[in-house]
């Protein structure tokens, strides 16, 4: 039965990473709550997943033409020579604190998302307010 909880986790995970979401906002608290997995575990595995994951979604929009090129080299060099000293002080926090900042971190997306799905609603309200739609129907 263990075996099938890591299945459907994975497929839970894929499915909200092929959102654009990002499948470590499922995986590594899943990992870490339901499969009784390790902190640190759940996020080399989440590292793992991200890799193909992320491989595939940059081919697809690079395909889509999505990737703004003019920045890309530098955000590219940024975040791989700040992922080591990342990874470097990650190895050496706690599990607890980790977990913690991983929880504070989820929260403050939720929010983020949650104002922006409101911004983007008012928007969308004001601007259909602002130009009303008339329809003539003859019965």
């Amino acid at each position: 039965m263990n075996g099938l909880w890591y299945v459907l986790v994975g497929l839970a995970a894929g499915i909200i990473s092929g959102m654009g979401i990002g499948g470590g906002a499922i995986l590594i608290p899943a990992l870490t709550i339901l499969l009784a997995t390790g902190q640190r575990e759940a996020q080399h595995i989440n590292l793992l997943f991200f890799l193909p994951t992320a491989a595939i979604a940059l081919r697809t929009h690079i395909k889509e033409g999505n990737i703004e090129k003019k920045g890309l080299l530098k955000l590219a060099l940024f975040g791989v020579f700040g992922a080591v000293p990342a990874a470097l002080i990650a190895v050496r926090i706690d599990a607890n604190w980790l977990r913690k900042g991983f929880a504070v971190f989820l929260l403050c997306m939720a929010v983020y998302e949650l104002v922006k799905g409101w911004r983007k609603r008012k928007e969308k309200k004001q601007s259909s307010a602002a130009s009303p739609h008339t329809v003539n129907r003859r019965h």
